[in-house]
């Protein structure tokens, strides 16, 4: 029963089934558009050009309580970034989620205390069926520490953050996509591989996904090399040092820029015939350099989130972003849990199955350790673009 559910939640798997609910047409138009024959082009908005929404703020009447924890009234990008989600939360909720759910947003105001005190008290209620959220990173680590089993699931939208039992992943982190870069290169034949990570609390969670990737083809990591921003030209001088003709260097970014390792290892001739060079997404938060041609780098789907991007950029004149997509993901999610297995849906073995989810943001699942993993497009980039080369990487 819970795969046969899986398989319809959240337009999962089939592309033929369940995701037609990612379909325009199989989605009324919005009603701004219903009807409408006029050319004339919406004015563009911002998500910063409106004001945040004032208080807690309920969508939908149906008798699945969720809770959705959102930074609304932040400062900055961070603030930005809750309003867009909000939108993409009125999306799903118009799309899938009013007669199923009762979707109650709380503005976190993109305090991590604030965000962890709300979180605790939607968790200990007894109200809710699921949290969606926190943003803030602290708070979703706090959560993670939590014991308890009968506690409701929190699907977790913070960056980088690694997850907990219970408290999951939602976001691509820069581990999946170069684990997921690496294990498509390996399964095309290398087997000596080399990771250049930034100094920092994510190094040894990068090199740990890497490591049991490239384990599952026979190929391992011959030297993991932390390095800093000033120590791009010295990390690849002691990786040439310590390594005889690796087969391929993976280089993540993390929140800083790649480009003088990058610079360094074109001076080595890297990437080229015999060595591969494998990014990760992170590199795509700047424009692509010059010095990324012929690398290779696993991502996100952008196809994927086209019929959602239309309908959204249709309702709210301005462009969505990656946000909008894990925010309508997991309120989709959440409407296909209510509609396939009802309020007391939400398990671990509901979450944690095997087969997961396809939505906009791709195929996705979530592990017993709260981490997400991802099947996504496997691209090289060319001229300055990316170009397929897998539609996606291997299964689950």
């Amino acid at each position: 029963m819970a795969l046969a559910f899986v398989v319809a939640a959240a337009g999962c798997q089939s592309k033929s089934g369940a995701s037609d609910v990612l379909d325009p047409s199989a989605i009324a138009a919005p009603a701004s558009q219903a009807g409408s024959t006029t050319t004339t082009a919406p004015a563009q908005l911002t998500a910063t050009s409106a004001a945040a929404p004032k208080g807690n703020l309920t969508l939908g009447s149906g008798p699945t309580k969720i809770t959705m924890l959102l930074p609304l009234s932040a400062p900055g990008s961070a603030g930005e970034d809750g309003r867009k989600m909000y939108d993409a939360a009125r999306l799903a909720m118009t799309d899938l989620g009013d007669k199923l759910l009762t979707l109650t947003i709380e503005d976190t105001r993109g305090d991590s205390g604030y965000a962890k005190d709300l979180a605790v008290k939607a968790i200990t209620s007894g109200g809710a069926k699921a949290i969606i959220g926190p943003d803030e990173l602290a708070a979703a680590q706090h959560l993670a520490k939590l014991s308890g089993t009968q506690r409701p699931p929190v699907l977790a939208l913070a960056d980088n953050f690694a997850g907990g039992p219970g408290v999951y992943s939602v976001r691509l982190s820069e581990a999946d996509s170069a684990a997921a870069g690496a294990a498509a290169v390996a399964g095309k034949g290398a087997r000596k591989f080399v990771l250049l990570v930034p100094a920092g609390s994510n190094a040894g969670a990068i090199e740990a996904r890497v490591g049991n990737a490239l384990s599952i083809y026979g190929a391992a990591l011959a030297v993991t090399l932390p390095y800093s921003a000033s120590d791009g030209a010295k990390v690849v001088s002691d990786m040439g040092s310590l390594v005889e003709a690796p087969d391929a260097v993976i280089v993540a970014g993390g929140d800083g820029s790649p480009m003088p390792v990058l610079a360094a290892l074109k001076a080595k001739g890297i990437p080229g015939k015999a060595v591969t060079l494998i990014g990760t997404d992170r590199w795509l938060e700047r424009p692509i350099d010059p010095l990324y041609e012929g690398a290779y780098i696993a991502t996100l789907d952008q196809g994927e989130t086209g019929p959602i991007a239309d309908r959204f950029k249709a309702t709210y004149n301005y462009q969505p972003d990656v946000n909008v997509a894990y925010a309508y993901d997991m309120v989709a999610l959440s409407a296909g849990i209510a509609s396939s297995v009802g309020p007391n849906g939400f398990s671990k073995q509901v979450l944690e199955n095997a087969s997961g989810f396809r939505g906009s943001t791709g195929l996705f699942r979530f592990r017993a350790d709260g981490s997400s993993q991802r099947s996504m497009p496997f691209f090289r980039i060319e001229k300055g673009k990316l170009k397929l080369v897998e539609k996606q990487t291997s299964g689950f």
